[in-house]
Parts: C-alpha cells; structure tokens; sequence
C-alpha cells in the first residue's frame, strides 16, 4: 500500500491537470484577468492571449502563463492554483516573476549588443538602454483550501522586524502578492464565463442545503461543461459526485442538479436511517435503566406511551 504522502502527490498532480485543462479556455482565461483584474470590466478578450513557456532558469515551473496584448503593448498574467497555506509564497511567487524579468533583460541585453546603436558606456555595460522598459509580470494565485488563508500576503509578512527601526522598515522593499480565496468571494457576478459557476460551487461546497439552491437556480449546472465538472469534483472535495459523469447530455456536458438531488435524497435517508438506530439505542437504555431500579410497570409503560417514555428519559437525564 503507498504511503499517504504518495497518495496525496497524486491526488495534487491530479487536481493540477484538471485546473490547467480548464484554464486552457482562453475565454477562462481572460474571465480571470477582467474579473479579478479589472473589476470585471472586459479589456482582455481571448484573442489576446497566447500561451508563455513558464518554465524559469531555476528549472521551476509556472502553473499558467500566457502574453495578454493590451492595444500595442502587453503584460505577462500567471495564474497560480493553491489549495493548502504555503507560508513562503511571497517568495516563491517573486522568484517566478522575477524570473520572467531576468527573460527578458536577457532578450534586450542581446538585441543591445547586436543592435550597432550608438549607447553609452553605462547602456553597453549592462546591456540596458536609458529607453528600455520591461513589460508588468502579474500573477493571481487561486486559493480554493477550506481553511481561512492566513499565511503572509507580501514579501513583509515573512520578514523580521523586531527592534528594527520604523524608517529602516519603510525602506526595506516589499513585494506584495494577489491570493484570491475562492471560497470567500460572493459578487462572482465580474465573471461572464462558468468562472462563476465553478467558483460558486467550490464556495458552497461546504453545505449541501446552500449547494442544493445554487443549482437549482442556474440552468447552467443543468449542462455543465465536462472540464468543469471535473474541476468542482476535484476542488470541492465532491467525490459523491464523480457518479454525476453518468447523467451526460450531448456533447460531454453533464446534468449536475440531477446528481445533486440525488446526493441530498441519499443524505436524507442516511440521516434518516441513523435517527432510527439511534433512536432505538436510546430506548434500549432507557429500557435497561427502568429494570434495573426495578420499575417494570414504567419499562411497560415507556414501551407504550411515547409522552411517558419522553418523560422518562428527561428523569434520566437522558434528553434536555
């Protein structure tokens, strides 16, 4: 048998697949730059990105990448998916980005060296012309865990400051970071693809009443796109739902309300079926309370009248 550990590498690499599959929908894509990004205001379209090798110097490697065209210029957008608390990500986030920066003072300092330009002796030095401009690197990191984050939000919060001068730690430079708890997010409204679907389904995950209303009140979960099902599977920790995959429609796309009511229903029988056993261990001991103080006429009593045995198990104790 593997070790746990093992198993939870593979479950990782597994829920890593999946959210990479289903980022690799531009139009998702884009959905998350305007939505988080631009409050929801629709700058980037999908044509306007194109997939980045991630991969850094460090051999290291990004979860998504992709070159966002703004008019004539363009960003770099990484999106990074996080499901545990990783109390160093200003760091490690940083050296990705930096990473990208180093790539591309490479790229100028060799079109500076082979340009033939007239530069002065500081620009052929280094490599950097006084014009030269990088482009922004901007990276959302995607938290879906179920514990509140907690961890550090800037290269600041892992520094520390103790007995160090106030100016000395206004001067000292920060780096700060773009987690995004899925959880926590209500107005997925700034999403215009299933973005919003699946987001609000990770976040209600927790309770299956409050999941029941989602679905039911969008038709979108009616024919759900198999990727995202698959990522909600993944993400909300819904394996009751994996048989979900047996209620496809056409062209892969899942009826997902359909497998919900089914899961409450066999919840509700559940609940139901435990109330009962645990109704009968309680009047077993009730039972067994009653002889042994030898009031057989009050066991006869509780068998029959169910007012009687109420009272009975608050005598002992046994019921608020």
């Amino acid at each position: 048998m593997e070790p746990p550990a093992i198993l939870e590498e593979e479950l990782n690499m597994e829920k890593d697949i999946v959210w990479k599959s289903y980022f690799a929908d531009k139009q998702r894509y884009a959905d998350i730059i305007n939505g988080i990004g631009c409050g929801g205001a629709p700058f980037i379209r999908s044509t306007d990105l194109s997939d980045v090798d991630g991969q850094t110097r460090k051999g290291k490697t990004r979860d998504l990448l992709c070159r966002s065209a703004f008019g004539v210029n363009f960003a770099l957008v990484g999106i990074e998916n996080q499901e545990s608390i990783d109390y160093a990500i200003p760091l490690r986030n940083m050296s990705y980005d930096v990473a990208e920066y180093e790539k591309q003072a490479a790229e100028i300092h060799r079109e500076v060296r082979e340009s033939g330009e007239k530069l002065s002796a500081g620009e052929y030095l280094y490599g950097f012309r006084k014009s030269d401009r990088l482009k922004p690197v901007i990276t959302f990191i995607l938290y879906s865990g179920k514990e509140p984050w907690d961890g550090p939000t800037s290269l600041h919060g892992m520094l520390d400051f103790a007995d160090i001068p106030e100016c000395l730690r206004d001067m000292t430079p920060d780096y700060k970071i773009n987690v995004i708890e899925i959880r926590k997010l209500e107005h997925t409204e700034v999403f215009h693809t299933d973005v919003r679907q699946v987001f609000d389904f990770i976040r209600c995950s927790e309770d299956k009443k409050l999941l029941s209303r989602l679905v039911e009140s969008d038709d979108y979960y009616q024919s759900m796109e198999e990727d995202a099902f698959e990522v909600v599977v993944k993400y909300a920790n819904a394996s009751e739902l994996a048989q979900a995959r047996d209620y496809r429609r056409k062209e892969g796309k899942v009826d997902m309300c359909t497998a919900i009511r089914e899961m409450m229903e066999d919840s509700r029988q559940e609940g139901l079926e435990e109330g009962i056993r645990e109704g009968e261990i309680l009047f077993a001991e009730l039972i067994r309370r009653l002889f042994a103080d030898n009031r057989t006429e009050d066991a006869k009593l509780a068998a029959e009248d169910e007012e009687a045995r109420k009272q009975f198990y608050r005598e002992y104790g046994m019921i608020d």
